[in-house]
């Protein structure tokens, strides 16, 4: 019962912007991750967010308790590893939710400190603080290391929390770990926290890491049907000079290939350790048999080596009915909306929701539909290849004078052909229907609409919602082959 009460609770807090952030701990030391915003006057409770069981405060043997704004585990386990939800309450009655995902890495005897625990450089200057000390009331520094050894010499001078080096060069570029002590009710933990120092030096590479996709992996593809392949790799500690990332198709880059189904798409950013990330897509406007025999290889290259990733193509089970979309996607295509709402919904919270949680294949214009191809004919080729059509309907859509192409193509499917159904969102309170086009208003006598109720909120309803109930249950049915959920 208790836990059913946490679900309704925290359903209640669906009409405010998630924001979210990852955090790496050592298995076996004390960990705190703390609320971003918070003052004295802000309530603040912590969850489980897959559960959405809420955390406690301290409890005699318990290794996982909250403390106003901080959230404690002490110590860690590999079992700690997973997503928690932070909220805050005004006392204006509104709320705001931040996910934090926390990865434990395994201890291992002899082994350096994980590499993926770091932070960022703090000035570059000679000086080195200790990551995270101040959340630890009392905590005293044991040892510094440098690149996992025993930090020794006069030209460092150890502070309470920092680590002074006198006269910086490039020789003392590196991984500096400081280990500290924290006493809680008498018990004693340990705590490491590593630090990029770099001195002088506007950025520094490191061994080069591909993090999408894995090297071997098989994706499965539908002939004719669209395809995104995404690489992203880790390169180095800030902006690269040379930073390549690119895509191999039988050893020979896309850019020489002069086939226009072809089409890559790179970006580059900064994680929050400094770190730089680039990014590239390799967008195939349409699968062929040769694609299939075909090697797809991620390169990527640095200033200090190269490295790459291969994957291969095969064809999943064909759906008996030829079609490759269980849903095209219509939306208003200019939007004035300040909030972005119909972009975020149409680009991630449908996404997630329809496709990465239920299992569907959506088309979405400007994601499955590339440069090089003709639009009209592609929009037509997708409608008619799409099980349902979905629209959503605000104020933007009805009062554009000149309804858009695909609408156009997808009512006349719908209703002229009767080839597709049509699943209507009311995304915004619409009143009369008068201003609507009579076919819409001839697909709205028969059927009604869908209304969300979440007036422009930016976090999803979960999956289980009626909302999205209501949306599967008008959804065709998903194989079990590919997936265990249907459409209810």
């Amino acid at each position: 019962m208790m836990g059913h009460v946490h679900l309704i609770f925290l359903s209640a807090f669906l009409l405010v912007s998630v924001t979210s952030e990852t955090f790496d701990a050592m298995e076996g030391e004390a960990f705190t991750i703390k609320c971003p915003r918070w003052s004295p006057s802000v309530k603040i409770t912590w969850y489980h967010t897959v559960t959405n069981k809420m955390i406690p405060t301290e409890e005699e043997g318990s290794q996982i308790f909250s403390l106003n704004q901080f959230l404690w585990f002490l110590p860690t386990s590999r079992e700690h590893s997973g997503d928690y939800t932070c909220v805050i309450h005004f006392s204006n009655n509104s709320t705001k939710l931040y996910n934090m995902s926390v990865q434990v890495h395994p201890y291992k005897q002899g082994v350096c400190f994980p590499s993926q625990i770091r932070y960022p450089n703090d000035t570059g200057r000679g000086k080195i603080v200790c990551p995270t000390i101040d959340n630890y009331k009392n905590a005293t520094i044991i040892q510094w290391y440098k690149n996992c050894k025993p930090l020794q010499g006069e030209r460092y001078f150890m502070a309470e929390n920092y680590v002074y080096i006198s006269n910086p060069g490039k020789e003392d570029d590196g991984y500096y770990t400081c280990r500290f002590t924290y006493i809680h009710k008498g018990n004693v933990f340990n705590v490491s926290a590593t630090r990029i120092f770099i001195s002088k030096v506007k950025h520094s590479p490191i061994r080069p890491q591909i993090l999408v996709p894995k090297d071997k992996d098989v994706i499965e593809v539908e002939l004719g049907a669209p395809l995104s392949l995404k690489c992203q790799a880790r390169l180095g500690i800030k902006k690269q000079p040379l930073a390549v990332v690119t895509w191999d198709v039988d050893n020979i880059s896309v850019k020489s290939l002069e086939f226009s189904r072809f089409h890559e798409k790179t970006r580059s950013f900064e994680g929050r350790h400094q770190e730089y990330y680039k990014e590239t897509t390799l967008h195939i406007s349409e699968i062929k048999n040769e694609d299939l025999q075909a090697n797809f290889t991620c390169v990527v290259v640095n200033e200090m080596c190269n490295t790459r990733a291969t994957v291969t193509l095969k064809l999943k089970a064909q759906c008996e009915d030829g079609k490759i979309y269980d849903a095209y996607v219509i939306y208003p295509k200019t939007h004035t909306n300040e909030d972005g709402f119909v972009e975020h919904f149409v680009y991630q919270v449908m996404p997630d929701i329809l496709e990465n949680k239920c299992g569907y294949k959506l088309c979405i214009y400007g994601r499955d539909i590339y440069p090089g191809e003709d639009t009209a004919s592609a929009i037509e080729k997708r409608i008619q290849r799409s099980r349902r059509l979905i629209i959503l309907l605000t104020h933007q859509l009805i009062n554009c004078k000149e309804p858009a192409y695909d609408q156009h193509i997808a009512l006349y499917n719908a209703l002229i052909q009767n080839d597709t159904k049509v699943i209507l969102l009311e995304m915004e309170k619409i009143g009369s229907y008068e201003k609507l086009q009579e076919s819409l208003r001839f697909i709205i006598r028969q059927q009604g609409t869908i209304k969300w109720k979440e007036q422009r909120a930016v976090h999803p309803q979960p999956s289980n919602s009626k909302f999205w109930k209501h949306v599967r249950y008008h959804m065709p049915l998903i194989l079990k082959s590919s997936y265990s959920t249907n459409a209810g």
